[in-house]
């Protein structure tokens, strides 16, 4: 049955296999940390998106870079760019730029030129596993490499925001950018990846988590609650959405569908059903924040009505 909460989906892939732009670790199988990545190693367009959201009211969309070869992220943007001239999504857009290499500037203020850009996703190294989270602190492109962060100062001078993207055993580490760049927009993506579901993992990311949320300048994403080789279940994430929710505030809190990668665990429609089942007993206004108002105001999105 169709569902008319509006959605802004804050959170979604697209990509073309036959075109021209070359996504290493869509073609390849080795790349498959959460699975069997054959399901969605073909092109989504946005035709396909529009079929498995039909179910739900989604009003606007942002499009998050798609790790695509780095020497490619401006032709990204232009294709990105001509679908939505096409079919009128995506609404705006997360770019790519790397902020430590002698023409970081140059590619953002392109990046910035476009008018649907909002943001960028520099990715830093990340440890391998929790185990072996400090094999890579204070390396170039660190957390702490202090040339990557005075680059993401440049995102603040060009109107940009920055998605950061990092495993839980890399929150409170993160937390320590974010409070040295009050001044920078900053949303965490996919729930800070908790990854690892045993008691000392969880409470980890609780810490973690509750250190990005004390930046006021720091939003999350409630998307990806996926663990490899385990289903994608109402019962074992809805206690990590409402902890997300209740530690952050319901104001800097946005839900996204992380598609098409997260169709490895469910439809877009059964994993936005059980996402509005887990806030059933909020206020609507709150829920509209979750679902849209949020995420429209982080990015910009100016909404119908």
């Amino acid at each position: 049955m169709y569902d008319d909460l509006p959605i802004v989906d804050a959170h979604h892939h697209l990509w073309d296999l036959d075109g021209p732009i070359n996504y290493h670790w869509l073609t390849h199988p080795e790349h498959n940390w959460l699975g069997d990545y054959s399901a969605f190693r073909r092109s989504y367009l946005p035709p396909e998106y529009r079929r498995d959201t039909a179910l739900h009211n989604v009003v606007a969309t942002v499009h998050v870079e798609a790790e695509c070869d780095r020497s490619q992220q401006l032709e990204e943007t232009a294709w990105l760019m001509q679908q939505n001239a096409r079919y009128g999504m995506p609404n705006v857009l997360v770019g790519h730029a790397w902020v430590d290499t002698p023409n970081a500037e140059d590619i953002l203020a392109r990046q910035a030129a476009c008018p649907l850009m909002r943001g960028i996703r520099t990715k830093p190294i990340i440890g391998p596993s929790a185990a072996e989270r400090d094999a890579v602190r204070g390396q170039p492109r660190s957390l702490q490499d202090p040339l990557w962060r005075n680059g993401l100062k440049l995102l603040a001078k060009y109107n940009l925001s920055w998605d950061l993207r990092v495993p839980w055993y890399h929150l409170e580490e993160a937390a320590e950018v974010c409070r040295d760049l009050p001044e920078l927009p900053t949303v965490l993506n996919h729930t800070g990846y908790p990854w690892d579901r045993d008691a000392e993992s969880l409470e980890d990311w609780r810490r973690g988590m509750r250190a990005l949320a004390a930046c006021p300048n720091v939003y999350v994403k409630l998307s990806a609650l996926c663990v490899a080789g385990t289903p994608w279940t109402f019962e074992a994430n809805r206690p990590l959405v409402l902890f997300a929710i209740d530690t952050f505030g319901v104001d800097r809190c946005m839900f996204a569908s992380n598609f098409p990668v997260d169709s490895l665990k469910g439809s877009w429609d059964y994993l936005f059903s059980n996402y509005k089942r887990m806030v059933a007993d909020f206020r609507l206004e709150d829920r509209k924040k979750l679902f849209a108002g949020n995420a429209a105001r982080f990015y910009r999105i100016a909404l119908p009505g």
